[in-house]
This record gives C-alpha cells, sequence and structure tokens, in this order.
C-alpha cells in the first residue's frame, strides 16, 4: 500500500506503518531478535501515535510512544541499539482508515457546509487536521456495524435476521454516558460485552485494550479474539430506515471472501464513492464484490469548536444564487443601517459596524467612511482603487467587499471580522497557543498565495491588516495600497516614494521602489514575527532609517520567544536579502502547511 504523505515518520528507515504487533515480532524475528534490535510502527489504538517493537532476550517487548528512549533506557527493558529498517521496496504500511479517511472529509465538507470547488479545496487544506479528527472520532456512525441507540433486545433481533454466521456483530449505544455494547453472534446466542469509557476518553471493554475510535477497536478484534470468545468477522448491516438514513440489510454470498479472511474490517472497504453534486444521493459502496448502502452522513448537533466553514463569511454572500451582485457594486444606501461607534479610524476616515438588508436577512458588515471635509478628489479616487482590487478577490481568507455606498459620504461595505486586527487580539491575549497562531499564519499564506496566483501585490501585509472573525480564521484586509499586475509584469514600480510601511518592506522596495508577489513575502516573514511575539511591534525603537541599515548588514530580528525553530528558520527565508532567491508564496504556504499538520497531529 502506499504510504501516507502526511506521517511525520514515513521518512524513518525503520518505521513500518500501520502494521501489527505479530507482523512487527515476524520482522524483529527475521532479523535476529539481538538485544536492542528495534523498529517503530502506528499505535493501532491511539490517532496520531506510535508503538516501539524492540526486541530482548529473544523476546520482543511493545512499548507506546511517550518519550524518546534513545540515551537511556528509561523505562524500556533495554537501549535501542540497532534499527531494524525496512527491506528495500517496502513502504510503510497505510492504516485501514487512510484510504477511506480523504474522500470521507471531502463529502463531510460537502455535506456539512454545501461547498464545491476551490472553496472546498480551501476548507480541506486550512482545517484538515481538524476535520481529520472530526472523521476519525465519528466515523464509527458511517460504519455499517454501529445502531446508535437500541435496545439489547433489538440488537439480538437483528443480528439473528438473515445470516448467522459466528462473528456476526453490531455495536449499539448503551446510554448516555458515551459507554456502547458490542454484540457479537457465536453458536447461535448473541453476546454482549460492555464497552466504557474512561476519564481521559479512552474505549476498551472490562480489562481489554484501550482505544481512541470505535473503529480502531473493532478493527484489533477482527483480528484477535483478545478477551473475546471469538474474533469479529461480518458487520450485522442496520435495519430499516430511521429520521431520514438509510440504514439495509444485505445478502453476503457464501462463498465471499469475508468467510477465508479474518482480520481487518475497515480495510475491507475497498472502494468508496460519492455522488456528484446535484446528483441523487445514491450512497454505494464497493464492498469485496458486492455493495452495501452505508456511510450515510446525518447532520447532527454536534459538540466541537467552530471552523472558519461554520462562520457566515467562508463564502461570499453572492455565492448564494439567490443574492444578486448590485450592478457597478453600488448598494443602497436605505439597505445599509449604521451603528454608533467606531471599529477603528485612520487617515481615510472610520471603519464602523453595520447592518446591510440582503434577500435572506441582515449581514452584519464593516463599513469604511470616507472623511473628506475638503472635497478632494484624489481621496475618493483611493478609496474607489480599493474597491476596484476589492470587488475582483474572492477567497475565504480575504476581506471582501460586499459592495460601495455613496450617501452623506463615500462608503466601503465590507465582511465583518468582530475580533478584530491580529495584532491588538495577540496583545490582549497571551494564552493563544503555538498551535493556533501556526494555524493562523497558515491561513494568512493561503489568502496571500491566492493573491499571488491572481497577480495582486498586497504591498501592506502585517498583523494590523489581518482581521480575525474567530480566534481560528484570520482574514487578510486593506486593499489601499495593493496593486493588480498585468499578465506580463511580474512587479510595480511606485513613481515616488510615499507613506510606507518601511519596517514591513523589502531591500527592492526601498531602494528601487519595485514591489512584488516576493516583496509581499518578505513583509509576510514580518508578520509572522508580530504574530510569535503576541503582537509586539517590529524593530521596537528603531527609525525607519536604521532598520534599512541593518537589513544591508544582513542582520535580522532575533527569534521570538515561543517562537518554534522551524517558523523562525522559514521567517529568515522570507527575509531573503535576494529577491530572486526569497521563496514565493506557493513554497511558504506548503512549508507551513506541513509544519502545522505535524504539530497538530
Amino acid at each position: 500500500m502506499a504510504s501516507n504523505p502526511a506521517n511525520p515518520a514515513n521518512h524513518l528507515p525503520y518505521f513500518f506503518g500501520n502494521i501489527t504487533r505479530e507482523e512487527a515480532e515476524e520482522y524483529l524475528m527475521q532479523g535476529g531478535v539481538s538485544d536492542g534490535l528495534f523498529l517503530l510502527r502506528q499505535s493501532r489504538n491511539y490517532l496520531g501515535g506510535f508503538a516501539l517493537s524492540l526486541a530482548h532476550g529473544r523476546k520482543v517487548h511493545h512499548y507506546t510512544i511517550e518519550r524518546e528512549h534513545s540515551e537511556e533506557a528509561d523505562g524500556l527493558i533495554c537501549l535501542l541499539r540497532k534499527p531494524f529498517n525496512r527491506p528495500p521496496g517496502v513502504e510503510p504500511k497505510t492504516g485501514p482508515f487512510e484510504d477511506l479517511k480523504e474522500n470521507l472529509i471531502r463529502e463531510y465538507v460537502k455535506q456539512t457546509w454545501n461547498l464545491q470547488g476551490d472553496a472546498l479545496e480551501q476548507a480541506i487544506i486550512s482545517q484538515k487536521p481538524q476535520l481529520e479528527k472530526l472523521i476519525a472520532t465519528t466515523a464509527h456512525e458511517k460504519m455499517p456495524w454501529f445502531h446508535g441507540k437500541i435496545s439489547r433486545e433489538e440488537s439480538e433481533h437483528r443480528i439473528l435476521v438473515g445470516l448467522k454466521n459466528n462473528g456476526k456483530f453490531l455495536i449499539r449505544e448503551r446510554d448516555n454516558s458515551g459507554s456502547y455494547a458490542l454484540c457479537l453472534l457465536n453458536d447461535g446466542k448473541v453476546l454482549h460485552y460492555r464497552i466504557d469509557r474512561d476519564k481521559t476518553g479512552k474505549l476498551s471493554i472490562p480489562e481489554g485494550k484501550r482505544f481512541d475510535t470505535l473503529w480502531q477497536l473493532v478493527e484489533h478484534y477482527s483480528y484477535k479474539p483478545d478477551g473475546l470468545l471469538r474474533v469479529l468477522t461480518i458487520p450485522c448491516s442496520r435495519l430499516g430506515s430511521e429520521n431520514g438514513e438509510l440504514l439495509l440489510v444485505h445478502y453476503i454470498p457464501i462463498m465471499s471472501p469475508f468467510f477465508h479472511f479474518p482480520g481487518g474490517i475497515i480495510s475491507r472497504l475497498k472502494s468508496y464513492t460519492f455522488p456528484k453534486a446535484g446528483s441523487k444521493k445514491v450512497h454505494h459502496t464497493v464492498f469485496l464484490g458486492f455493495s452495501l448502502r452505508y456511510f450515510v452522513f446525518v447532520q447532527k448537533t454536534d459538540q466541537r469548536e467552530a471552523l472558519p466553514m461554520d462562520t457566515e463569511v467562508y463564502e461570499s454572500p453572492y455565492a448564494d444564487p439567490d443574492e444578486m451582485r448590485p450592478k457597478n457594486v453600488t448598494l443602497d444606501r436605505n439597505l445599509l443601517s449604521l451603528e454608533d461607534g467606531e471599529l477603528g479610524s485612520g487617515n481615510f476616515g472610520t471603519v464602523k459596524k453595520g447592518f446591510y438588508k440582503m434577500k435572506k436577512g441582515s449581514k452584519p458588515v464593516a463599513v469604511k467612511i470616507l472623511q473628506n471635509e475638503s472635497n478632494d478628489p484624489a481621496v475618493k479616487d483611493e478609496l474607489l482603487r480599493e474597491a476596484n482590487v476589492m470587488q475582483q478577490l474572492d477567497n475565504p481568507y480575504i476581506v471582501r467587499m460586499i459592495g460601495i455606498c455613496e450617501a452623506e459620504a463615500w462608503m466601503l461595505v465590507m465582511e465583518m471580522a468582530e475580533l478584530g486586527p491580529l495584532n491588538k487580539f495577540l496583545q490582549k491575549n497571551r494564552h493563544v497557543t503555538e498551535k493556533n497562531i501556526t494555524e493562523l499564519v497558515h491561513q494568512v499564506s493561503m489568502g496571500m498565495k491566492y493573491l499571488e496566483e491572481s497577480n495582486f501585490v498586497h504591498r501592506d501585509l502585517a498583523a494590523r491588516n489581518v482581521l480575525l472573525v474567530t480566534q481560528h480564521y484570520a482574514k487578510i484586509s486593506d486593499f489601499g495600497l495593493s496593486k493588480a499586475l498585468s499578465a506580463d509584469e511580474s512587479y510595480y514600480k511606485a513613481q515616488s516614494h510615499g507613506k510606507w510601511p518601511v519596517k514591513w518592506y523589502a531591500p527592492e522596495c526601498m531602494n528601487f521602489y519595485k514591489f512584488s508577489s516576493k516583496s509581499d513575502v518578505w513583509s509576510f516573514g514580518v508578520l509572522m514575527w508580530e504574530a510569535f511575539s503576541y503582537g509586539q511591534k517590529p524593530y521596537k525603537g528603531m527609525k525607519g532609517g536604521e532598520v534599512a541599515q541593518m537589513i544591508e548588514r544582513g542582520e535580522r530580528m532575533e527569534r521570538p520567544e515561543v517562537c518554534p525553530t522551524e517558523v523562525y528558520d522559514l521567517m529568515k527565508l522570507c527575509w531573503t536579502y535576494n529577491i530572486d532567491d526569497r521563496p514565493g508564496f506557493v513554497a511558504v504556504e506548503m512549508r507551513l502547511r506541513n509544519y502545522y499538520y505535524d504539530i497538530s497531529h
């Protein structure tokens, strides 16, 4: 099987992936089981965990990985002396859930948030760690053997309908405390095993192995009884139809490979196909030569942290076909109401919170109100230029424009981001974790990658211009200095030095007035520094000229105290002096994505 590229251990030659204890023991036996011979494998009990198999005294011992053991035995039976590497051509074995996971995530996002196209892809990339955990911990609900809350008597009735082969099983919910029951057919009698959840959330039968998820528990007991009277063989599919959920009993041919190959209930799901958007929802899965309709996604109000896709601003309001974009993006002032108080202010005027009435209800908006008492046409032109840039942009990680309004003043109406600028939020919230900050700056890199691909240069990328919708959802704002490049242009050249945020600017901006996506990358490095220093000002106490001299000397800002080395290395890469050697946002986003996935597992 192909290895899972997201697994941080795949590059280790002694990592064998999702093999069983018995397979690990067989490999080490082949290697001579000398004291200290070891290999690493994926834990089959804990999500994202690992297990160490170590030879000593002609026996193989197994440990769940919790700390490094390379220098001292520290709880191990002996030192790790010699890794047993995978034979040539052998890739780490993919876990039984991995093949299904990508499709399950895609279908979950499609059905939960009704997303398609680029919005779907952006959701999957930015929220993959959260979605993987969500899918992994709720996957049992889509399995044919999970019957939900039914009585003991009903479970026995269901198992005894149709085929009565030994090992036929189902799992049911027992009560609201998070416990389940495994119901197993043995010689015509249905046995019931309680599955309890301990204080840490782990699941187990009495005196049995502990697992993070029900599907891991089922997979384990399909390989060996390990406390049960026999192994699990055939899932008892659900009966009837309840609450719109399609639940079927399916006849399984007696010559099915089910009866010849014990183990790997989840592994037997060979393919999983979903209906295309707009087609009738027929849930059909090929299951070793016969079909089962299952994995039906049922909408439930689940207790989980809000994701960006849960907010009103993940997609443009105009993504709804019933909401027509106004001609020339000019809004009706009568549909716009403004609240008292300001969200912010600047040379241009003020920003206020408001509500814009659309066909499907009022939408909270941020309104940039131009103060132009002198009636200077240049001030109005600047606002219209910003509006012109914004109306061309549509990405979940960029503040979208709803429209412009000319009334008592010129107004630019935009999506609302309640929590305000990233730098101010982090100054007030020192509890925000490194992982959370990484998540946010990765989202910014996704928005900037979109700008780069759309041939736009931001020219004012800084933490003050990243607005938070939630603590886990960032959007790039303030396109007042932004420029659209033509297809044959790679940079914009300013005619003269303006009121520029020089501490965020790359050397070529200051020296030659040249701006490109690569100069935005430099600014992004400064933004990351701001984020990991919890909103501190960069180059504190220094003037612009002093900063320029420091950069020319090859010096850079030091690593913020809580900043991981991997992120600081990326910052320094963003601050590469030579523009040709500096990475673009495609490379920056991918590097941040991989790091974020690694620390999230």
